[in-house]
């Protein structure tokens, strides 16, 4: 059977094949995107089965109209899929107020409202499904995108939280998380002001290998997506969805040092407390 797709972000990378596969295969999608224009190919050939909405995620007043919009013209979504982002590098010093607060707006804030919009509709509809496209960086770090990880860490939490209030409503969620792929990502980092002194520090050897072009990117588009739609209209889909051998191996020992150092406070933390 057919379902219909909320997605943003869906004028390049993983939101744009997405959206090209899930019309391939007959299904609806309402798409959005800041640039005009951006699926105009695929307008042409799925007039019936593709509305295009413009939707900056940083304009709050219009995540909830372009929502209620979605909602109204589809009758019911089936899955949400909160995709839009960037990529913002620089070491901590070196970014800008400004960046900041854009990446902040967009990738935090405005996942956010995408899901607090959805929401009401989800439950008035009887459940539905929301995958938050977040990365590796929600749960490890590399340096120079402590701004990017911060934002994704912090979406991480908020969907922890969020998905406990509405499963009784019959909404879940998956928190799909790709390592290094070839999306274009890299190609639309916005950057801050170089500073020397990080020029020998481990932010600057990212950047270094981000200039050279041997940032290792193992992860393949086509496989990423045919995943996350596996997932998405799977029966009992993983609650994480780990996408990559980069990303798996990355996390997997994160995990494992975290529960090591955890287990090594044992007796601290149960001396904290009250007797």
């Amino acid at each position: 059977m057919s379902k219909t797709w909320f997605i943003t972000g869906a004028s390049s990378g993983l939101g744009r094949l997405l959206t090209e596969r899930l019309l391939e295969c007959g299904d609806r999608v309402i798409a959005t995107l800041r640039r005009d224009g951006a699926l105009q190919d695929l307008q042409k050939t799925h007039a019936e089965r593709l509305t295009v909405l413009k939707l900056d995620l940083t304009d709050i007043p219009a995540i909830r109209r372009a929502v209620d919009d979605a909602f109204s013209g589809a009758g019911r979504i089936d899955i949400v899929v909160s995709n839009a982002g960037y990529g913002l590098f620089g070491a901590a010093e070196e970014v800008s107020d400004a960046q900041i607060d854009h990446q902040i707006a967009t990738n935090l804030t405005g996942s956010i409202q995408v899901i607090r919009a959805v929401l009401p509709h989800l439950r008035r509809q009887g459940g539905g499904r929301i995958l938050q496209v977040s990365s590796e960086g929600g749960q490890i770090a590399y340096p120079g995108f402590s701004l990017y990880h911060a934002t994704k860490w912090g979406i991480e939490g908020f969907i922890e939280s969020v998905a406990q209030e509405v499963a009784p409503f019959g909404i879940d969620f998956i928190l799909a998380e790709p390592g290094p792929t070839a999306t274009g990502f890299a190609a639309g980092l916005v950057q801050g002001e170089e500073m020397q002194a990080y020029a020998d520090t481990p932010a600057g050897a990212v950047r270094r290998a981000f200039r050279e072009g041997t940032f290792a990117v193992k992860g393949d588009a086509g496989r990423t997506v045919e995943a996350v739609i596996a997932a998405a209209i799977a029966d009992t889909p993983p609650f994480r969805l780990t996408l990559g051998s980069t990303a798996y191996a990355s996390i997997r020992v994160a995990l494992t040092g975290r529960l090591q150092a955890l287990e090594a406070q044992r007796d601290v933390a149960f001396s904290a407390d009250v007797d």
